[in-house]
């Protein structure tokens, strides 16, 4: 269960890095922040590139961030946009490999707060649970 505290600190510390953001082509600056099961909080800004399929969403570098300091799942997130700002697919595929059904708090930077939960953003997803041991596997009678 997550207290107000600890969503509002979500919310601000998403809306803290927003400005971090490397949106030269966009203009479109995102900060997400997300509580790590070890009460940490990763922040991630969207850094985007010439080559727009390398630019990489908040969402996942805050998820990234967690990562590599050891840390495998978190509690919650808020992301930070200009406007009405959700995850993308890629981001919510991310999301759901290292969360269950977590709230999401999708804010902007003018204050507005729409509270979800990741599995509403994305039902019916593919997770470990849909790679049962041997599935998919192509054998030489194939």
């Amino acid at each position: 269960m997550i207290t107000d505290k600890q969503k509002n600190d979500l919310v601000a510390a998403a809306r803290a890095v927003q400005k971090n953001a490397y949106a030269p082509y966009s203009h479109y600056l995102v900060g997400a922040a997300l509580l790590g099961d070890d009460g940490v909080i990763y922040t991630g800004v969207n850094i985007e590139n010439a080559s727009y399929g390398l630019t990489v969403c908040a969402e996942r570098t805050a998820v990234f961030n967690m990562i590599n300091t050891g840390t495998k799942s978190f509690q919650a997130i808020a992301v930070c946009g200009e406007g009405k700002s959700s995850p993308c697919g890629a981001c919510r595929q991310v999301l759901v490999e290292f969360a269950g059904d977590v709230p999401v708090y999708l804010t902007s930077s003018q204050g507005e707060i729409l509270e979800t939960t990741l599995h509403t953003l994305l039902p019916y997803h593919f997770d470990s649970s849909d790679l049962k041991k041997g599935q998919g596997t192509i054998t030489a009678e194939d």
